[in-house]
């Protein structure tokens, strides 16, 4: 049997550490590595399968998409694209869509679109403040729109133009707010830094600021985007509307791509400004439609908005069992659990033996971001793993 592990080690770069499995085969809520063990997978690639591995209408879309016209480049009018731009538009409070491939191509698109805005309309700013612990990416200038050190200091210098303030601090967004600022750029709730929740009216007090500040909001819902938190948008669950969006993980449901929408007066770029070879392509865009549509007619957000409810309920139970558990916190299906200890890792690699994918975000937090379409037996079997994982950790 061929040591895939090894072949990693000789030929990638290692630029993260790998949980110890090699997945072969999905379905649904469940994957299989190479030796024939199953996983309940409550990673789901990184929050992306939202209707679960190979789902049969991200299958067929693909497959017949992939059998009729796969690439063009946007210099052509193709129907997926178009189609896909249609439905988020209907679907969304925003007017205008740029479909590009990843969710760090949709923040690039979201910032240089703001600042085209700020060069336009307001004297040239050009700033975008964000958030302490934000995760926008990994490019340069996503790694200095992210609020972490961690992330800057291997890289500076680093491009100009991001403030990094205090999160869940309105006085400290005020405070950062110049006359060269063009944006401010949340993450509803920080998923990538251990699913950090804010105060229920801190986005609202920042739109309100911006209003005030004629700036632009910009919401980065690359994960928090179609249906994660029980909503379509995680916009709608707080009440806000944003003037640019970024999308993309659950946007394909496993396909790679992604998008940046923006309101009619944001929307700014001309003929020239933006484009990307493989933007709106038909395979990606056609898949994506499909997906998305079934999302919507079949209330995929109110299933995770139900089934999360009760993931948190029995994740609580597990905290009252083991005092070593200091918190549980998230909305519909993103959530994570905190320890008193830097155990998470080993409570990932317990429950992998057990037969359950979790994700270390923090040495003291592991995340829970299952496929939307799970119901509560799923969970249940979840939990029964992960009792008996934490098992090993009650002295």
């Amino acid at each position: 049997m061929t040591n895939w592990q090894e072949l990693d080690k000789k030929y990638y770069m290692q630029t993260i550490v790998r949980v110890p499995v090699t997945l072969v085969r999905g379905e649904g809520a469940r994957v299989w590595d190479d030796r024939g063990k199953e996983y309940l997978d409550f990673v789901c690639g990184l929050a992306v399968n939202c209707l679960g591995h190979c789902h049969p209408v991200v299958v067929n879309a693909l497959t017949e998409q992939a059998q009729t016209l796969m690439q063009t480049s946007l210099w052509y009018y193709t129907t997926p694209m178009l189609r896909l731009a249609e439905l988020l538009v209907q679907n969304s409070c925003l007017d205008r869509v740029f479909i590009c491939n990843s969710g760090l191509e949709a923040n690039e698109g979201a910032i240089k679109l703001a600042r085209r805005y700020g060069a336009l309309k307001l004297n040239g700013a050009y700033e975008v403040i964000t958030t302490n612990n934000s995760f926008h990416g990994r490019s340069l200038a996503l790694t200095a729109a992210s609020g972490q050190v961690k992330m800057h200091e291997p890289f500076e210098p680093l491009p100009v133009g991001f403030i990094n303030v205090a999160n869940n601090d309105i006085e400290a967004v005020k405070s950062a707010t110049t006359d060269k600022t063009c944006a401010i750029m949340l993450e509803l709730i920080q998923a990538e830094t251990g699913v950090n929740l804010p105060d229920n009216d801190y986005p609202k007090k920042v739109r309100e600021w911006c209003d005030q500040k004629g700036i632009l909001l910009i919401l980065d819902e690359v994960q928090t985007g179609i249906g994660r938190l029980g909503t379509l948008f995680g916009y709608q669950t707080y009440g806000v509307e944003p003037d640019i969006m970024s999308l993309a993980k659950g946007l394909g449901s496993g396909i790679p791509i992604g998008a940046f929408l923006a309101k009619e007066n944001a929307s700014v770029f001309t003929i020239g400004d933006h484009n990307a070879t493989f933007g709106g392509n038909p395979v990606t865009s056609a898949t994506s439609y499909a997906a998305l549509k079934y999302v919507i007619e079949n209330d995929i957000p109110g299933n995770a908005r139900r089934v999360g409810q009760y993931l948190v309920d029995s994740l609580n139970k597990l905290r009252e069992k083991y005092q070593f558990v200091t918190e549980v916190r998230g909305r519909g299906l993103l959530v994570a659990m905190e320890f008193d200890s830097d155990i998470g890792q080993e409570v990932l690699m317990a429950c992998l033996e057990k037969g359950l994918l979790v994700n270390r975000v923090k040495p003291n937090a592991v995340r829970f971001v299952p496929p939307l379409i799970i119901d509560n037996r799923d969970v249940d079997e979840a939990m029964e793993i992960l009792d008996k994982a934490l098992s090993t950790f009650d002295n």
